[in-house]
């Protein structure tokens, strides 16, 4: 028996040499795809995609053979989009910023027409653990140290730089994801000395500018519930899926509103968030261009160019409602 098993390793070794290329020889610079070559035509770097290519900008929902097609085909930009996990109200999915980023990221690389979009960073700094500060404070926050949450972006990028990306774009929907992105980008595109230009795009976070053009499309609001919460965020998250603002439930108990604002129209939801999705998007696209033009992230801007009210933990008030808005008569307890 013991003799059975040392020819069967022995064979195991060879067979496996073999297909490496021989005993001692550096593996085939044809290997792709998680395997060797000389096993599978498939695994070779220039075999065709044996089937047609997904309606997708999202990597992750592509074969390695996918985004080598794109790469070739000039799809050489790649989003970083980082959200966070943290509490929002009695309605408000704790995924909130990932659900905005899911329908956002999305609609920014196919305007864009030349990106992809690499998977969500969902975890982000939300505050300290012991004790507990910010938005730890309450369950079902996840919090990522800021050291964690920049060697995870750093690792993701140069990742992306490797394979052959020549723009990478780090947007965050979370105030807290800010500063730690800038710094990654900055040094990471120094550090490529311009052979893959790294940004960050503050401007994806400028909610108050979102909330200024939407006024003009119908939302206002005509009260406060000082709640992580509000139109904008709500009908964002609508747009990726109704289910994480609670719409069902919502419509059924009679609360389908926040600040005065409702949201109990299905259709009128559905063409508010595409203007929201549309106009985020397009303002997003803008402030790229500007990046690339200006060979890296734009400078700092002032304080108060994200959402109104927005603390350093990430948390935000929401931009559109005036200071002296009267506190909305539903948000007492029964």
């Amino acid at each position: 028996m013991k003799k059975l098993l040392a020819v069967g390793t022995i064979l195991l070794a060879i067979s496996t040499a073999s297909a490496q290329g021989g005993r001692g020889a550096p593996p085939d610079p044809r290997n792709r795809g998680g395997g060797n070559c000389a096993a599978n035509a498939y695994n070779c770097i220039d075999a065709p995609n044996p089937i047609a290519t997904p309606n997708t900008v999202w990597m992750e929902e592509m074969t390695w053979m996918d985004v080598r097609d794109a790469l070739k085909a000039g799809k050489t930009t790649a989003i970083i989009a980082t959200g966070g996990m943290e509490p929002n109200g009695p309605w408000l999915a704790t995924g909130k910023h990932n659900y905005v980023l899911t329908a956002n990221c999305d609609a920014i690389a196919r305007k864009l027409g030349n990106a992809l979009c690499a998977p969500l960073v969902k975890f982000v700094p939300e505050g300290d653990w012991d004790p507990p500060t910010s938005h730890m404070m309450s369950p079902g926050t996840i919090s990522m140290r800021e050291n964690t949450f920049r060697a995870i972006l750093t690792d993701i990028a140069a990742s992306l730089h490797k394979h052959g990306f020549k723009q990478i774009f780090l947007i965050g929907d979370s105030g807290g994801n800010q500063a730690g992105q800038r710094d990654v980008a900055d040094s990471l595109n120094k550090a490529w000395g311009g052979e893959t230009l790294v940004a960050h795009i503050q401007e994806y976070y400028t909610y108050s500018v979102v909330a200024e053009y939407m006024t003009k499309n119908g939302i206002v609001d005509s009260c406060r519930e000082s709640m992580h919460d509000d139109p904008i965020i709500t009908l964002n998250m609508y747009a990726a899926d109704p289910k994480s603002v609670r719409y069902a439930e919502r419509v059924k108990a009679g609360m389908a509103s926040i600040q005065g604002v409702s949201i109990a129209d299905a259709k009128k939801n559905a063409e508010l968030a595409k203007k929201i999705v549309d106009f985020r998007a397009g303002y997003t696209i803008d402030a790229m261009n500007k990046a690339i033009a200006n060979k890296g992230t734009l400078p700092a801007p002032q304080r108060g160019g994200g959402r109104a009210g927005a603390p350093a933990g990430g948390a935000a008030a929401p931009a559109q409602a005036p200071p002296q808005s009267p506190v909305c008569s539903y948000t007492k307890l029964p």
